[in-house]
């Protein structure tokens, strides 16, 4: 067995109204893009909950995250992080919108073909953006 140091600190916000929150746990100079999937963050108001907690953010979106998201439209958001500066990612959704997430942050900052940290399941991986989500 190899040694090693596992650090994954994690924190969960959890209860009622919680979503409002939102905006403290973000560092003030982040330019935050939120990542969702289809319709049911719309219909519920949780999208709207977020855009409001981040009000004093410069705030991007990029929706349609498929289940079982494709590669051609996390590459999509790749371009859009890219494109605006983005430095802070919030998937707002389950479990295919915060994993396409993951990986878009992934993607963002690695400088090699992205398919590279899909065939090698993430090893390539040294850094990636900060990630928080709302599920």
């Amino acid at each position: 067995m190899q040694n090693f140091i596992f650090h994954n600190p994690a924190k969960i916000i959890f209860g009622h109204d919680q979503i409002s929150s939102i905006g403290n746990e973000i560092p003030g100079d982040k330019t935050v893009m939120i990542v969702y999937g289809g319709g049911s963050v719309n219909r519920n108001g949780t999208l709207k909950k977020v855009r409001d907690s981040l009000k004093n953010y410069t705030v991007y979106e990029f929706g349609g995250v498929q289940a079982n998201p494709h590669y051609e439209t996390l590459m999509e958001a790749v371009a859009l992080v890219k494109d605006k500066g983005v430095n802070f990612l919030l998937a707002v959704g389950g479990g295919s919108v915060i994993d396409g997430t993951k990986f878009v942050a992934a993607a963002a900052c690695y400088d090699g073909d992205a398919w590279d940290i899909v065939k090698s399941y993430g090893s390539v991986v040294k850094r990636a953006l900060p990630v928080g989500c709302v599920l």
